[in-house]
């Protein structure tokens, strides 16, 4: 794993973290056209959205993982949390901690910003990326409803 680190996502990544993304709109099956990459990739790099992004760059600077994430307000607890929106990792580097080294980033980053918790959700069905949720986050009884507009 010393081969991987973690940095904010760079102009530089672009190509890769196109293709990553893509790739994990495929594993989910949901269409994902350019120009919603296009959008998602202005979003990261506009400081004033919400949304943030890193990327697991291996030894040639090469993106093989990305992870996005923001802020959320938590009322009752009257803190700020971080939540995970987006994980993924090349196929060919799964086994390797790739996924491990981006959400521990991510709570060390929770960590400088004074949030709570870090959380995140995932298919029922996603027994390979549960194994490593189940093994660096604490599994919740909280059920996720959605009112589709």
């Amino acid at each position: 794993m010393s081969e991987i680190r973690i940095l904010p996502v760079e102009q530089r990544h672009r190509a890769d973290w196109d293709k990553l993304y893509a790739g994990y709109a495929e594993f989910y099956r949901v269409t994902q056209t350019p120009e919603m990459r296009d959008r998602v990739w202005s979003w990261i790099h506009d400081p004033a959205h919400e949304t943030n992004g890193l990327v697991a760059e291996d030894a040639e600077g090469r993106a093989v993982g990305l992870a996005h994430f923001r802020a959320f307000a938590r009322p009752l607890s009257a803190t700020t949390g971080g939540y995970l929106d987006d994980l993924f990792v090349d196929p060919q580097m799964r086994g390797k901690r790739v996924a491990d080294a981006l959400i521990e980033a991510l709570a060390e980053e929770g960590r400088r910003r004074g949030w709570s918790v870090i959380r995140w959700i995932t298919a029922e069905d996603n027994s390979r990326a549960r194994a490593v949720y189940d093994r660096v986050a604490k599994l919740t009884p909280w059920r996720t409803y959605d009112i589709p507009l």
